[in-house]
């Protein structure tokens, strides 16, 4: 890589999620990759400003912020929601005629066309929503057992809330293919986004695919295996192109 800038990796956390998902992905990706996690507003360092549940919004803020470090060669992650906000991304900066991804990695998530379990028909009440988000691992039992004014009602189920509205209006928006390469992950016990369901975003890019897949549930992102997968994938970085997005399947 010497002569060449170092290149970025772009990460874009889940529904209710800060970055601390990626706090430890630094340490995977050495020095000469640097790891740049986005913390959408009204959360953490945040929480102070209004969240977005729109995406004319979700692209302006993403543009404001990132436009002026698309600078050098990069990749983008995204894990459930923020797969959506990574595809949103990567349209949008090409409709811009600005710096495309290298490629975009999608974790966790179902392609637009697909129904999303974690999406009602209709949002429910505080009471209803918390159950859901309970039986889908989103939030722990003891969310149940606390009161109205209790931690996860306060702060977290707001979060989720408009989390859950901007990605239903992210996969409403929908798209057409992308002009770059598409990796998709998948959890290979993840019931609210299974392995064959994941791997429908093929259609979603015309410039190559590849899907993989790794031990845990939905929430993958937690553990070690997936930033030393993406670290593997980012090896061949920055002379990464369709080819060099291996086409069959793999798991590890």
């Amino acid at each position: 890589m010497s002569g060449h800038p170092r290149p970025r990796l772009f990460c874009f956390h889940h529904a209710g999620a800060g970055v601390s998902s990626f706090a430890r992905w630094q340490r995977v990706f050495g020095e000469h990759r640097e790891v740049m996690p986005v913390l959408l507003p009204g959360r953490d360092a945040r929480a102070a400003e209004p969240r977005i549940t729109d995406p004319g919004e979700l692209t302006a803020e993403l543009l404001s912020t990132l436009g002026p470090l698309l600078d050098r060669p990069y990749a983008l992650y995204g894990h459930s929601l923020g797969a959506l906000v990574a595809h949103t991304l990567t349209r949008a900066v090409g409709a811009r005629g600005l710096r495309e991804p290298g490629f975009v990695v999608l974790g966790a998530a179902l392609p637009p066309h697909l129904p999303s379990p974690l999406l009602p028909a209709a949002f429910p009440p505080d009471h209803e929503l918390l159950r859901r988000l309970v039986a889908q691992g989103q939030l722990p039992r003891a969310a149940l057992t606390e009161g109205e004014g209790g931690v996860w009602h306060r702060r977290a189920l707001p979060v989720i809330r408009d989390d859950l509205k901007l990605a239903a209006a992210l996969r409403e928006a929908g798209g057409g293919p992308l002009r770059v390469p598409v990796l998709a992950v998948a959890g290979r016990d993840d019931a609210v986004a299974p392995v064959r369901q994941v791997e429908q975003w093929r259609s979603y890019t015309s410039a190559g695919f590849a899907l993989r897949t790794i031990p845990g549930d939905h929430f993958f992102v937690r553990g070690e295996r997936l930033p030393r997968l993406l670290a593997e994938e980012l090896d061949a970085w920055p002379y990464i192109s369709p080819a060099a997005v291996r086409p069959k399947s793999s798991s590890v």
